[in-house]
């Protein structure tokens, strides 16, 4: 730890299996963060989980964490509906709320934590640890330095597999409670991973659908999206794809850039194809390499550098908004037929305030 790292006191909110990896990234941090509390409304699996990474605090809600423990950072591992009361509370004392995807419910849900963060001495991001990978950021770099040249398309799949007995979990499947299907809880990290590289959309056509999944939500979405840059890409997102896949494609002018993986890259998992008359960027991909994953543990060590300067830790409220922004374009554009472009979501619209809008083209089966 150098003289101007500090080290912070960290809790732990919600200790489901997403809890895990948040543990890990605190103990691997070599030493700049010590997770000091959990809380869980279980309070036996909260003991269980203190136990288990040696934690002295062990609390049945995070309002009773709050007032028993000095904690610098919360992370939020609780169900979507808690994630914007519970982030509220974290912002209300002065800590900085770190949270789990989906951020929030709704779009006028994450309004209202930005408004928080302004009036707090802490800061709100969410976990969107797919930016942070070895690859994700080389790509940036030679994007940014102009090498592979102009993006000009894009695909973005997120083919994953969910039974029903995933959704026996009572909080699954509702626009009430997980505040939307695989647009919301599944593919945010590989479209968020996509817009963090391509830079701000402009406009999206999209459609959504019940296929199999006996859900309020939707179990698969398509999508087609301009950026401002001028480049096009195709999202979609699935629980219902046996053959799961998580997989990126970048053509620019230059060469072809791809993932495929399933919930995390590795460096192996990248691969460059240079355009004719263009072999030199797979020298400048090559020099690029890293070992570093999609993981918490990357993602955490940008939060603690960001803040050892004083800096929003990533991913801010404002890349995250754009993010939440978008997922209620696409929803929009599904259950409307219209074309929805950024900025058009204002805070009287009916998805601002839930990403159901207008609802969904079918029946309720869960919250009738």
């Amino acid at each position: 730890m150098t003289l101007s790292q500090r080290k912070y006191r960290a809790a732990i909110v919600g200790t489901g299996a997403i809890a895990t990896a948040h543990a890990r990234a605190i103990a691997a941090s070599g030493g700049r963060a010590t997770l000091v509390a959990v809380a869980d409304v279980d309070l036996g699996r909260a003991k269980t989980f203190a136990e288990e990474w040696n934690v002295p605090g062990a609390h049945a809600s995070l309002t009773d964490l709050l007032r028993e423990e000095q904690v610098d950072l919360v992370h939020l591992c609780t169900p979507p509906q808690l994630h914007a009361p519970q982030a509220l509370e974290i912002l209300e004392a002065g800590a900085t709320a770190l949270i789990e995807k989906p951020p929030t419910l709704s779009l006028a849900e994450f309004d209202t934590l930005i408004e928080a963060e302004r009036r707090s001495a802490g800061h709100v991001a969410t976990v969107l640890q797919h930016r942070f990978g070895t690859g994700a950021i080389r790509l940036r770099r030679l994007q940014e330095a102009g090498e592979l040249g102009r993006p000009l398309l894009a695909t973005c799949a997120t083919q994953w597999y969910r039974d029903e007995a995933y959704y026996a979990v009572p909080w699954r499947g509702t626009w009430e409670s997980e505040g939307g299907g695989p647009t919301m809880g599944h593919g945010i990290h590989q479209f968020d991973l996509l817009f963090s590289i391509l830079g701000p959309w402009r406009e999206v056509t999209a459609m959504a659908g019940r296929q199999a999944r006996d859900v309020d939500t939707e179990d698969v979405s398509m999508a087609l999206v301009t950026f401002e840059s001028g480049a096009m890409a195709t999202i979609v997102n699935s629980v219902v794809s046996p053959r799961q896949a998580s997989q990126l494609r970048f053509d620019y002018e230059h060469a072809t850039v791809e993932v495929d993986h399933l919930y995390g890259y590795t460096d192996d998992d990248w691969t460059i194809t240079p355009a004719p008359g263009h072999v030199n960027v797979s020298a400048l991909w090559a020099q690029g390499a890293g070992t570093s994953p999609s993981s918490h543990d990357d993602w955490l060590a940008a939060v603690f550098d960001a803040l050892d300067q004083g800096q929003a830790p990533p991913v801010t409220a404002a890349d995250a908004r754009r993010t939440m922004e978008f997922i209620a374009a696409l929803y929009a554009s599904a259950f409307t037929g219209e074309r929805v472009r950024s900025g058009q979501i204002t805070a009287d619209s009916p998805f601002a305030t839930t990403m159901e809008g207008t609802g969904a083209p079918w029946e309720k089966v869960r919250n009738k």
